[in-house]
């Protein structure tokens, strides 16, 4: 595992070695596309940090991370303002955590590390379906000439996928391309999140799921220490209770990203992004 990862402090409770881990978690060091505000590559120790504030124990749900074999890989050592050598690297560090029969969980970093992390499960998952929370659509064909940014992330995840595979939940921000790309290729539920994901639970039974959440997704009054944020979200409470209910759910692996608690003075969306962590792990980590 030496190959991709350096070690960094370990999240609470993932006490797990590497052989006998059922998943892997990793930071993802990356916002070489940031187009509001960078630092979102310091994100995964931050949150490692924050993790030491709350409980391995969740009230919610009964249950307690440190009953779960997870395990800390550290981070990906990327080659800094290098994006297609670091989309590569990421791509292969997935594809070592998947080769060995475990599922993996990525905490960015900017949106766009989710595309070789998806590419790299969609080869194991043919019929792979994405969950998506977010504030923006992030489906541009091309933001500022480029088509690799965490503004057309989810555009390039479109284009893997099988059609109306993609489940997007949230949406509150996106240009009328966006809008009028996501009406004939994706399932886009707008504002929220949880009373339309309950919704198409049935629908994803028994379905390979990937699920990625910015975390933009949640109001900046419960979340300020994000890259864009867009006022209008979903507060603290529902982004936990909806993480809740992916409970029963074959998600094969996961990734939150944008979190930037050094951009909040007051520590509370490192704590928020660490519980989302926790309580991601509880539902569906078994």
């Amino acid at each position: 595992m030496n190959d991709w990862f350096y070690r960094t402090d370990r999240f609470l409770g993932m006490n797990s070695d590497w052989h006998h881990a059922d998943w892997v978690y990793f930071g993802i060091p990356m916002d070489f596309t940031a187009s509001f505000q960078p630092g979102s590559r310091f994100g995964p120790a931050r949150v490692r940090e924050s993790s030491y504030g709350i409980e391995t124990y969740s009230w919610a749900q009964d249950q307690d991370l440190e009953d779960l074999k997870i395990h800390d890989a550290g981070d990906i050592e990327l080659p800094y303002g290098n994006v297609p050598a670091s989309l590569s690297r990421i791509h292969e560090a997935a594809n070592q955590v998947l080769a060995e029969g475990k599922r993996f969980f990525g905490l960015g970093g900017e949106h766009l590390v989710t595309l070789p992390l998806i590419q790299a499960v969609v080869s194991r998952y043919p019929d792979l379906v994405v969950v998506h929370w977010d504030a923006h659509a992030d489906l541009r064909e091309e933001y500022l000439g480029e088509r690799l940014s965490h503004a057309t992330v989810l555009r390039r995840v479109a284009e893997i996928l099988k059609p109306q595979h993609l489940f997007q939940f949230g949406i509150r921000s996106g240009t009328k391309e966006e809008a009028e790309f996501a009406r004939r290729h994706t399932r886009l539920y707008s504002h929220q999140v949880l009373e339309p994901l309950t919704r198409v639970l049935d629908e994803l039974q028994g379905r390979p799921v990937y699920v990625t959440i910015d975390i933009d997704v949640v109001d900046p009054a419960y979340m300020p220490g994000t890259g864009t944020p867009e006022p209008g979200g979903i507060s603290s409470q529902e982004a936990l209770s909806a993480l809740r209910q992916l409970a029963g759910l074959n998600v094969v692996s996961m990734d939150l990203v944008e979190a930037m608690p050094a951009h909040d003075v007051s520590q509370r969306s490192g704590v928020l992004a660490a519980k989302m962590v926790r309580e991601a792990f509880l539902a569906i980590g078994r």
